[in-house]
């Protein structure tokens, strides 16, 4: 399998029409238009039942102490974690292309609906349910694409890398409120073939193009 988007190269920056934040020189960041990115993906094997895609950032800082504070950073060698963007299920085997902003169109507060979305398919929720969590204005669950908004005092560049699986079976086994762990899990055994997509992020002023 090969997947690719017109939205960005793979290796090369996401632009910020597809970020959940852009850069605010007066703010730091503020929201962003949160356009799922188009993908197409080709050489699919000829038994392929479903297809489920996941975006996850694998470079999310593991304490969250420094995360947004002026006056600090956080280094490079803090040890990440991965942060899911996007879970995807149930995509039929008719599928291989995904519009840009089919799935996501604009920053929705408090989580846009889920799981069941369009084509018959099915997303999960991804992590930001858990970063707002706390907050009054925005906690909720956010099911579907929500794009990049890496820390803006993260002396990294991120990474946000698109894998769709072919599957085996019509259906993953998965129910209530499913996420990336649940899904990776689930689909061990089923997966016929896979392709990845990674694009790069950072609303560090300082590592800015």
């Amino acid at each position: 399998m090969k997947l690719t988007s017109t939205s960005f190269a793979d290796g090369q920056k996401i632009p910020g029409e597809f970020s959940f934040c852009i850069p605010d020189p007066a703010h730091h960041v503020c929201l962003g238009k949160n356009l799922n990115p188009q993908l197409a993906w080709i050489d699919v094997p000829a038994d392929t039942k479903s297809f489920a895609l996941i975006c996850h950032d694998p470079d999310v800082p593991s304490q969250g102490d420094d995360v947004n504070q002026d006056g600090r950073t956080i280094p490079a060698s803090l040890p990440r974690v991965d942060f899911f963007h996007w879970v995807l299920i149930d995509l039929p085997a008719s599928v291989n292309a995904i519009n840009e902003g089919e799935f996501s169109h604009d920053v929705t507060p408090r989580g846009k609906p889920g799981p069941q979305t369009s084509r018959g398919s099915r997303q999960g929720i991804n992590n930001y349910t858990n970063w707002f969590a706390g907050d009054h204005d925005m906690s909720g669950d956010y099911y579907g694409y929500d794009g990049p908004c890496p820390p803006w005092n993260d002396e990294i560049v991120h990474r946000y890398v698109f894998t769709v699986y072919a599957l085996d079976i019509e259906t993953l086994p998965v129910e209530g409120k499913f996420g990336g762990p649940e899904v990776r899990a689930t689909i061990q055994g089923h997966v016929l073939a896979e392709a990845c997509l990674t694009g790069t992020y950072t609303l560090n002023s300082a590592l800015q193009d």
